[in-house]
């Protein structure tokens, strides 16, 4: 008998039990909170880019012709005027000689059109030449001279095409890439060739990054940055914005600007072609107070609203605001916001004044003070989800209504 009352009392607390957690107080919400406290913020602006040589020559070959000799290669260190390269200069030296004939045949025509000149010139004095004849000595003078210079030109030019058999380095740098082989056939017909490509110095280096136009806005030249590279992930490198481009690029509906950010590499540990993840720095602060963003973007549930309803226009906060929102504020003045405070055991809408963001926390200006607590999120009993329209919560005590 006292095992079956026992049982009685046992269902029965366990009906009371469930009726209390999931009947009586179903509709009762959970809110999650975080205090205000203090710290540091950094607000940045993100992006993508590429590390390159400040300067890349591209050396190429203006005739063409079977590269006989190759005389650097990749990594290596040239200086301006080292030979870098040597084509086959059979042909050429072929053409000059024939140039050379030419001219000296032309030069000998025009000996013989000056004899001839003269002799007619004393014949014409006495007049015993006619006119016509005489004017067609003058006039086959006037043309040896012509061909003469046109040979001379030949020559100059046969001679430059043997010149540019041998190719030279035009600055002083280190070869990045060799785009040819010895015994390689470079035709210069429509293109010239492309053989090497040289960066002048791969100590200075720059980061050719897209930005969002988003975010332009925020950037200036001399504004720190940091970026990190996949061969070093636990490395953290330091640039510096040296120019923001007007130039916008579009690349299906999405508009970017070129932002060159400076690099030392002193050490070379950074290649050319490297993709970097950099974090332009736009505003530093230490020991503020800081607001959960969670915290700015959480509604109260229709029956708190009911009962403690928020300052008019304190929800939204000013048009074009976005405090929390990535660390891109669009407005010198500081943002507006209505955050939610938990005390005596109930909500009390707070107007708050911020200031920059990291897109985690924001910087609060004034409206709270440290230590108080603001609802970041609110959860049914019994639902490890939160209810409609509510934040995700960063973290904190679970409070009951």
């Amino acid at each position: 008998m006292k095992k079956f009352l026992l049982l009685v009392l046992l269902a029965a607390m366990a009906a009371g039990a469930y009726y209390y957690f999931n009947v009586g107080h179903g509709d009762v919400p959970q809110y999650q909170t975080v205090p205000i406290s203090r710290g540091d913020l950094t607000q940045v602006v993100t992006a993508t880019g590429t590390l390159n040589p400040v300067m890349t020559v591209q050396v190429g070959c203006q005739i063409s012709g079977n590269i006989q000799k190759l005389l650097v290669d990749f990594n290596s260190e040239v200086k301006a005027g080292q030979i870098v390269a040597q084509l086959d200069p059979a042909t050429y030296e072929a053409a000059v000689s024939l140039a050379e004939g030419d001219l000296a045949n032309a030069k000998a025509g025009q000996q013989l059109a000056e004899v001839n000149a003269r002799r007619d010139a004393e014949l014409f004095k006495n007049k015993l030449t006619p006119q016509a004849d005489h004017d067609a000595v003058q006039a086959a003078l006037a043309q040896a001279g012509a061909l003469v210079k046109m040979k001379e030109a030949g020559l100059k030019k046969a001679m430059v095409d043997l010149a540019r058999c041998t190719i030279a380095s035009p600055i002083d740098g280190i070869v990045i890439s060799r785009d040819v082989d010895v015994g390689q056939t470079v035709a210069a017909t429509m293109n010239a060739p492309v053989l090497f490509k040289i960066a002048n110095d791969l100590r200075k280096m720059q980061i050719d990054a897209a930005v969002a136009e988003a975010d332009i806005g925020n950037l200036e030249v001399g504004q720190s940055v940091e970026f990190t590279v996949d061969a070093f992930p636990t490395r953290t490198f330091h640039g510096e914005v040296s120019q923001v481009r007007n130039a916008a690029t579009t690349v299906q509906n999405v508009v970017t600007y070129d932002t060159v950010i400076s690099v030392t590499n002193d050490d070379l540990k950074l290649k050319p072609g490297m993709t970097a993840n950099i974090s332009v720095i736009i505003a530093k602060r230490q020991g503020v107070l800081k607001i959960a963003n969670a915290a700015l973007r959480f509604r109260p549930p229709e029956p708190a609203t009911a009962q403690t309803p928020a300052p008019a226009g304190g929800a939204a906060g000013p048009r074009g605001e976005r405090p929390g929102g990535g660390g891109r504020p669009h407005e010198k003045r500081p943002a507006s916001r209505t955050v939610q405070l938990f005390a005596g055991g109930k909500l009390q809408p707070a107007q708050v004044k911020l200031g920059i963001s990291d897109g985690v926390n924001t910087e609060l200006l004034e409206g709270a003070k440290e230590g108080d607590v603001v609802v970041t999120g609110v959860l049914q009993k019994n639902s490890a989800t939160p209810a409609a329209g509510a934040a995700s919560p960063l973290g904190g005590a679970r409070r009951p209504f």
